[in-house]
């Protein structure tokens, strides 16, 4: 096999924190179809091209002070080079495990070369294959029409304009519409938060570069266009885009092509457009925010992802026991069921901050069982108090004064409590008892803002 053969279709994204590395792994490379793509502090695709192979180059200045290093779920599985402060002949053993490959910071061109071209060999041995994304929770009615909509709309061209609250999962419904479609759905999936492009990086970003086009540009770079190309571009937060920016972006979904800076020639596109927001896209038209030829050019398909308020206590309590038996993995084997006391509170709890801040909670329960073994009632309510403390509203009322909850003591709260208490806190059968919907039970826990395991305060009248 050519050496070539072995750099075809290949990725290389490097961290450098304070070490001048990206600059001599281009020259290194510069002979072959590799793309080199500096990683740090820039936003990456959340999905790449499964047909790319890609690896990660990490100097360990990054750990040492000089940024923040990628984590495994920024990392995607990639394998990892670190370049290492020791010589050769003395590399250091306190890196990672699972990180085991090291050059060190005066390494050569041969050295890079000849352990890219092993670990690209191991991937490939391996057979990488497209992932798939993972199956969406879509027990409420509201979900089974939206993922209807999905199956409908996701075999077509078209582009998509996706709204829904911050933390909805509008990215998943993107990654769904991407796997879905018979020709871009074997491309990449290229995913940029619209809202985080560093002032004065937009047209290097999504334009790209080409060599010398400006000092420091050492070779040449793909933008996010031509990156998505024979897939899927996700422009997540598309509200958040300037105004001049937008006059740029219409520009090249009318042209279909695109010029990187410091470049004559115009490269042809082919990619489909998936956009997202959590803002009124219509009523910033009007308020002359958002460009109306860009908005009509993006919302050919409208979809809607509703709140998990909307989706109701089924999907809820499916996507928290979803989310909490991931983090447990095997160690939820050796434990009992999830109580009914856990999934009973989640049920009534509001999360403005939608499936986001649920995983959060999620993330937090597990932690504490996996960490004592058990479902340990006093931490995880504790845990529960905590989240309800994070964004009171209208739903959820802040907690009242203690002269206040003094004076409900003797009447309708303590009787709501003692109820609890006789049914073990079980939401359903204390509703029964005490002759209401379990609804009318939540509101009024709500209004009194009885806690879980609430001990009843005696009448002080």
């Amino acid at each position: 096999m050519r050496t070539q053969d072995h750099f075809d279709d290949l990725d290389l994204y490097v961290w450098e924190g304070k070490a001048d590395i990206q600059d001599r792994i281009a020259r290194c490379m510069s002979s072959f179809e590799v793309e080199v793509i500096r990683a740090d502090g820039l936003p990456l695709p959340a999905d790449r091209d499964a047909s790319r192979a890609a690896l990660a180059i990490i100097s360990v200045t990054m750990i040492d002070g000089g940024g923040v290093p990628p984590s495994a779920e920024v990392l995607q599985g990639m394998p990892v080079i670190w370049v290492g402060a020791a010589s050769r002949d003395r590399l250091p053993h306190s890196y990672p495990p699972e990180y085991l490959h090291v050059l060190p910071f005066d390494f050569t061109c041969a050295e890079l070369r000849t352990m890219v071209i092993k670990l690209v060999r191991q991937m490939r041995a391996h057979g990488a294959s497209i992932q798939q994304p993972g199956a969406l929770i879509a027990n409420s009615d509201c979900m089974q029409v939206l993922l209807a909509e999905v199956n409908a709309f996701a075999d077509c061209d078209h582009n998509v304009l996706v709204h829904g609250e911050t933390g909805v999962g509008k990215e998943r419904i993107a990654q769904h519409l991407h796997a879905g479609h018979s020709r871009y759905g074997r491309g990449p999936f290229v995913a940029v938060n619209c809202g985080a492009i560093p002032d004065g990086l937009f047209e290097s970003l999504f334009f790209g570069h080409a060599k010398g086009s400006f000092t420091g540009a050492a070779y040449a770079h793909k933008g996010y266009f031509e990156q998505a190309t024979n897939g899927t571009l996700f422009l997540d937060e598309i509200g958040d885009l300037p105004r001049y920016q937008q006059v740029k972006l219409l520009r090249v979904l009318e042209d279909n092509a695109v010029t990187r800076l410091g470049s004559t020639s115009p490269v042809k596109l082919d990619f489909r457009l998936v956009a997202a927001t959590n803002r009124d896209l219509r009523e910033m038209v009007n308020g002359g925010d958002f460009r109306a030829d860009l908005f009509y050019r993006l919302a050919v398909i409208e979809l809607h992802v509703p709140s998990l308020e909307e989706r109701g206590v089924i999907d809820k309590i499916a996507i928290f026991k979803a989310i909490l038996n991931s983090v447990l993995g095997e160690e939820q084997k050796a434990l009992q069921e999830i109580p009914y006391w856990l999934t009973d509170a989640i049920s009534g709890m509001y999360f403005p901050g939608n499936v986001r801040q649920l995983r959060n909670l999620a993330e937090r329960v597990g932690v504490i069982v996996r960490q004592m073994g058990v479902w340990d009632q006093v931490l995880i309510q504790r845990a529960l108090q905590l989240m309800r403390g994070v964004a009171p509203s209208a739903a959820e009322p802040e907690r009242p004064e203690v002269g206040e909850r003094r004076r409900w003591n003797g009447n309708e709260r303590n009787r709501i409590i003692a109820a609890l208490e006789n049914n073990d806190w079980r939401r359903q059968d204390t509703a029964h008892e005490l002759g209401i919907s379990r609804k009318v039970l939540w509101e009024k826990m709500r209004k009194y803002q009885i806690l879980d395991g609430e001990p009843s305060i005696p009448d002080e009248s």
